[in-house]
């Protein structure tokens, strides 16, 4: 049977009062929130670098890349530490999420696909919409969030 037919692991975080989720495999470990260092000339969502365990990892207010509010920070609020693929290179970025909720299983027939909303909005990000106690999770495609264009903008070239 060539088709796929395996459940996925897909943590869930909040983000205003919408659901979304990012399979588990991709996701490196969470972090309570601290002190974010900003850097002068990014884009709006791009908030700042921590310095992870001597590495620098860009964090990204996901709630500003998606039209939404600003964050606020709660007690709640901490940093998703994601591996996004760029041109067969990981790049690992940190994303702001108002919480971390629980890790889901889903298998595929729970999840339809993303849907169309029109031809001027991107949702290639969307992998598909979930349905879990009764809400929808919005699956992301963690490597369609950003353009190569604004990660190069997050992280700078680091080409030879």
């Amino acid at each position: 049977m060539a088709e796929t037919m395996e459940t996925t692991q897909y943590l869930t975080f909040n983000l205003a009062d919408e659901v979304f989720a990012v399979d588990v495999g991709r996701v490196r470990e969470i972090l309570e929130i601290t002190s974010i260092t900003k850097v002068p000339q990014t884009p709006d969502f791009m908030r700042g670098v921590i310095n992870l365990r001597g590495s620098v990892v860009p964090v990204i207010d996901m709630r500003l890349k998606f039209g939404m509010t600003e964050s606020e920070r709660t007690v709640n609020t901490c940093i998703i530490v994601v591996e996004v693929l760029m041109d067969g290179e990981t790049i690992v970025l940190g994303s702001l999420a108002d919480s971390v909720q629980e890790v889901i299983e889903m298998e595929p027939q729970q999840i339809e696909s993303a849907p169309h909303i029109g031809s001027h909005l991107n949702t290639d990000f969307i992998k598909g919409m979930g349905k879990h106690d009764g809400r929808f999770v919005m699956i992301l495609d963690i490597d369609q969030i950003f353009s190569a264009h604004e990660l190069e903008a997050v992280i700078g070239k680091q080409s030879a």
